[in-house]
């Protein structure tokens, strides 16, 4: 959600911010600011675009001045609207700290109503100003500054990353961390910090990854770091593997569409992320567990958000259909406020791809504290939802820009169909001849997603018809309709188009009363058993004047009358058929957004990383 970049060192300060907070656009944002220490504290903010907050930054002369450190953020509305009152960096009532946040501090208002009482005025609706002022009050008090943090930690409720300066330290770096990203990047007589290495791989990749409620300290040649029990905490940094050309758009348009042709190389990497080493099999290790822990399994219960959720309901017809284990696909959001039972033997899955979904960590903790056995698939190393799991699957996605997913979700459906593999193997419910004939479909998939590529050019008409639609719908049965809901969300989260799913049976239930002359209806047919079921649903709609539009598996035979286009997918088993559907879905919203201008890399009002509940 919120980004935050720091800088302490030799090198141009105010270039480094910028540079560092263009990176963490994709995270979402609706305002922007920067902090330099000069005179202490030079402070420009400004709403809308990075754009808007450069050109301030250039008209600036207190910007011209050399200093060497500085913090920037980048701000997605939560308390207060977007205005530069409410926008980071926020400093203190008496000017002696200035900070920026991510996160959301529960206990604002307490605190809040304790520091009027004390005396204290604020400017803006946010609960991050009450941290600063805190912070302040401690400061003052104890004229201590890490005591001054430390106290303040036990004091806060919620999540937070902070990146602080005190105007009494013009060469040290502060920052602290809880349930929120945060790490710190080394460079030459140097140190950077932020939310996600993006921000500074250009300039180094040697790295520390901070745990959880830990407080360090950043000077142009030392790292302190300390530990909730106030113990400094010696650490080695390590080498980020990141490669600098996955975070640029290189010879493409828009990152969302060299994302979408990357996903042939992701598939690929998860699935070999997930064999032994000595062999092509796939390794109960993978997911941190062992055979034992699979057998142990009675129920799945899953939990996520978005995208993620949708890829729960592939995962549970793949498990329930391989494994024969029963599974619960729940919003994360609703988890806690649902009374959950939780049976012995019952292990719960946490979906996400930044592993700092708000929600989703919510209700994994939830899960924990009811005794289930927990286990994450994520896509980032060392994030909250991966440390507060017993056991943890990393996708090989690699650096995900581009806020609506697209090779992040399919290496979630990878990682669904062989945790549901291995489950059945350990359940013993398929034989090894039939797993090996399930892994070798699976490692064919990389190379039917690169056929799927080529559709692009054959999806232009469709998008071109759609493009000026005020509603579509999206039709499938099982695991169609599992994913016609991903369809549906992508094409309106980038689209801005009202678009949604049905399970194609439930349209004699209410919805076909929506449908009228021209309505858009895309159907999916990957389901042999369920074509004609599904056939018959589209007479129903087009018996009635829609404008129908399909996508079949090659073997599907359907009456391509029937339909103003049809494009088709290649043929691989039923069970994982989604993840070849999912790409010209993917080309449609993208072309789609495009066609009405807008930009699909940054929708409105959307954030990449949702880190606050």
């Amino acid at each position: 959600m919120c980004g935050i970049v720091g800088f302490v060192g030799q090198g141009n300060t105010k270039d480094i911010l910028l540079s560092g907070l263009s990176r963490l656009e994709y995270r979402g944002y609706d305002s922007a600011g920067i902090a330099l220490y000069s005179h202490p504290f030079t402070i420009v903010k400004s709403v809308g675009k990075l754009e808007e907050l450069k050109k301030k930054v250039v008209a600036s002369k207190e910007c011209e001045f050399p200093c060497s450190m500085g913090i920037g953020h980048t701000r997605w509305a939560t308390h207060g609207k977007a205005d530069e009152k409410n926008s980071h960096p926020h400093l203190s009532m008496n000017k002696e700290v200035v900070l920026v946040h991510n996160g959301i501090i529960e206990n604002f208002a307490d605190l809040k109503n304790f520091l009027q009482e004390k005396g204290y005025n604020f400017y803006s609706e946010t609960d991050t100003e009450v941290a600063v002022n805190l912070i302040e009050y401690f400061y003052l008090k104890e004229k201590n500054i890490l005591k001054t943090l430390f106290l303040v930690q036990k004091e806060l409720k919620g999540s937070y990353a902070f990146a602080i300066m005190f105007k009494g330290d013009a060469n040290t770096l502060y920052a602290m961390r809880k349930d929120s990203p945060l790490i710190v990047g080394k460079g030459d007589n140097s140190f950077y910090i932020a939310s996600d290495i993006s921000a500074f791989l250009d300039y180094t990749n040697e790295i520390y990854a901070l745990e959880n409620k830990e407080i360090l300290t950043l000077s142009e040649n030392e790292i302190h770091i300390y530990n909730k029990n106030k113990e400094e905490v010696k650490r080695s940094y390590g080498i980020s593997d990141l490669d600098q050309s996955r975070i640029h758009k290189g010879e493409y348009l828009h990152f969302m569409e060299k994302e979408i042709f990357e996903q042939p190389q992701a598939v690929k990497d998860t699935l070999l992320y997930a064999c032994n080493q000595d062999n092509d099999d796939f390794s109960y290790e993978a997911f941190s567990m062992s055979e034992s822990d699979f057998q142990d399994i009675s129920r799945v219960r899953i939990i996520a958000c978005g995208s993620a959720y949708h890829v729960g309901y592939v995962l549970k017809s793949v498990c329930e259909s391989l494994a024969r284990v029963p599974v619960q696909v729940e919003l994360a959001s609703e988890f806690r406020y649902n009374h959950p039972i939780l049976e012995d033997g019952e292990l719960v899955i946490s979906i996400s791809q930044s592993g700092e979904t708000a929600d989703t960590l919510a209700a994994l903790k939830e899960a924990k504290k009811l005794g289930a056995k927990t286990l994450s698939i994520v896509n980032v190393k060392g994030s909250a939802i991966a440390v507060e799991s017993d056991f943890v699957f990393y996708t090989q996605a690699g650096p995900e820009i581009a806020v609506a997913t697209t090779k992040a979700y399919s290496c979630q459906l990878v990682a669904g169909y062989i945790f549901s593999l291995l489950l059945a193997k350990a359940k013993g419910k398929i034989k090894d001849e039939e797993a090996c004939i399930l892994r070798d479909e699976l490692f064919l998939l990389p190379g039917k997603i690169q056929q799927c590529l080529s559709l692009d050019d054959e999806i232009l008409p469709m998008a071109k018809n759609l493009k000026d639609s005020d509603n579509i719908f999206f039709l499938g049965r099982g695991l169609d309709w599992a994913i016609s809901m991903e369809g549906a969300l992508k094409l309106k989260e980038i689209s801005y188009i009202h678009c949604e799913s049905y399970s194609s049976g439930e349209l004699k239930h209410g919805t076909i009363s929506l449908i009228e002359k021209d309505s858009p209806v895309i159907a999916l047919f990957s389901q042999e058993e369920l074509a004609g079921k599904s056939i018959s649903n589209i007479h129903e709609v087009k018996s009635r004047g829609a404008k129908c539009f399909s996508l079949t598996m090659e073997n599907i035979s359907i009456d391509e009358d029937d339909f103003v286009q049809n494009l088709s997918v290649p043929s691989t088993n039923p069970l994982f058929a989604g993840s070849l559907l999912v790409v010209p879905l993917q080309f449609l919203s993208y072309q789609v957004s495009v066609l009405k201008g807008l930009d699909p890399d940054k929708p409105r009002n959307l954030a990449k990383s949702v880190t606050v509940e």
